[in-house]
């Protein structure tokens, strides 16, 4: 019979085999392959008193070793309970710490927050018109020059814009490691809802040949300019969305993503999060949907960047991975595109970034309410890494005990199986 910390230890006194275990995995097995301890012609012969002393101490040894080992199961599943508490507590300071960095890291907020956020999204557009040959330059002309009705025209009422000018960032270097990792060549693509409003944007003629009349070719021509070369258009209907959940009472519906975890449990040194998440979608576009019910985070956003993470600095990112699956940059320009792909070099400086977001005033004050949670949150954290301390020491302790407890056990066997053979010789002889 096999006895294992997780159930109760369980024993007989027939023929049977006793297992005594180390850990919740492992167990040892004793066989015991003498027929009875005490045999029926040993107590029909006087051995009755002898007999009964083996039982009496056979039965307390095995319950010793029953509670020990329901000691260690206990131990162990409060250790499991007080490591998840502090795995909770981990990810929640993570969280934290993700906001106030992306805080204390962006440049100071002007005093008027209207005109400083007008301002980085009129660097954006301006970025974005510097390539006047481009399509992403052609729409934001026209953009410029009629405005709202711009969205109204048949061309473009499927556009929702591009990619630079549908997402903020709240850190200037976020802004351009993002921007580098993408390119300019995506931070310029058009995106529009929907496949019609793809082929809106070119048609060909009966010999297959773009029209240069009509789309945005066409478009181009009628404003004095000409669409060179290749761009890239990116419709989100044909995009194969985020399917898991999000992260709870986030007004930005951020994707709730598995922290990567070191073997230790720990989440790597410098992880400030994933980028994806650290987009922020203009209040204009968070309403915004597909015809299936997805939004920009979980459709455009999420195909751009999946789960790249970011780090710190470019030597926390590296010690780190073990734990990147999907791409990982560095606040200090640190880049691996993949899984064995690094990029090396001088920074490339692309020339259209995303925009910064503004920094209010009750911004301000949630981030510091959130620096008063973090510090209550890291005391409780060093609370509970004592308590992890102290019973794993209880559990080792329990181990040792049962350890010893088990060898009394087996070299009680020993004896009471020689104690026993002895006797059945002798009877035998009378």
């Amino acid at each position: 019979m096999q006895v294992n910390y997780s159930h109760s230890l369980q024993f007989s006194g027939q023929p049977r085999a006793l297992a005594v275990v180390e850990t919740t995995t492992t167990s040892i097995q004793v066989d015991l392959n003498e027929a009875s301890l005490v045999s029926r012609d040993e107590v029909q012969n006087g051995g009755f008193s002898e007999a009964k002393s083996i039982m009496e101490s056979s039965e307390k040894l095995q319950d010793d070793l029953r509670m020990l080992g329901m000691k260690i199961k206990q131990h162990e599943d409060s250790l499991k309970l007080l490591r998840n508490q502090k795995n909770k507590l981990d990810d929640t300071i993570l969280d934290m710490q993700v906001t106030l960095g992306k805080y204390h890291s962006s440049s100071s907020p002007g005093v008027n927050k209207d005109e400083s956020h007008l301002q980085s999204e009129h660097e954006t557009t301006e970025q974005i018109l510097r390539h006047e040959k481009s399509a992403a330059g052609i729409l934001c002309q026209l953009k410029a020059h009629h405005g709202s009705q711009a969205s109204h025209l048949s061309l473009t009422k499927d556009v929702l814009g591009v990619v630079a000018t549908l997402g903020k960032v709240d850190d200037e270097n976020l802004s351009r490691i993002f921007s580098e990792y993408l390119g300019v060549q995506t931070m310029l693509a058009v995106v529009c809802n929907t496949f019609e409003g793809v082929k809106a944007l070119e048609t060909f003629n009966q010999d297959g040949c773009i029209d240069k009349t009509s789309g945005l070719h066409g478009l181009a021509a009628s404003i004095g300019r000409s669409l060179d070369g290749r761009f890239l258009v990116i419709c989100l209907e044909n995009l194969r969305p985020y399917a898991g959940d999000f992260v709870a009472e986030d007004r930005q519906r951020r994707l709730d993503l598995l922290k990567p975890r070191l073997p230790n449990g720990e989440c790597p040194p410098g992880f400030l999060g994933f980028a994806v998440n650290m987009i922020n979608v203009d209040s204009s576009n968070l309403s915004f949907v597909t015809a299936s019910g997805e939004g920009l985070r979980e459709t455009l956003f999420y195909n751009l960047f999946s789960h790249l993470q970011v780090y710190q600095t470019r030597a926390e990112m590296v010690r780190a991975l073990p734990c990147i699956s999907e791409g990982a940059v560095s606040l200090d320009g640190g880049m691996i595109r993949s899984n064995g792909v690094f990029s090396l070099g001088s920074r490339e400086e692309v020339d259209v970034r995303f925009p910064k977001t503004s920094i209010m005033l009750e911004e301000l004050e949630s981030y510091s309410e959130t620096e008063k949670q973090m510090i209550e949150m890291r005391w409780q954290k060093e609370k509970l890494e004592e308590d992890i301390k102290r019973e794993l020491a209880l559990l080792n302790t329990a181990k040792f005990n049962f350890e010893r407890k088990k060898q009394d056990f087996v070299k009680f066997l020993a004896q009471s199986s020689t104690y026993a053979t002895q006797h059945q010789f002798q009877a035998g002889r009378r």
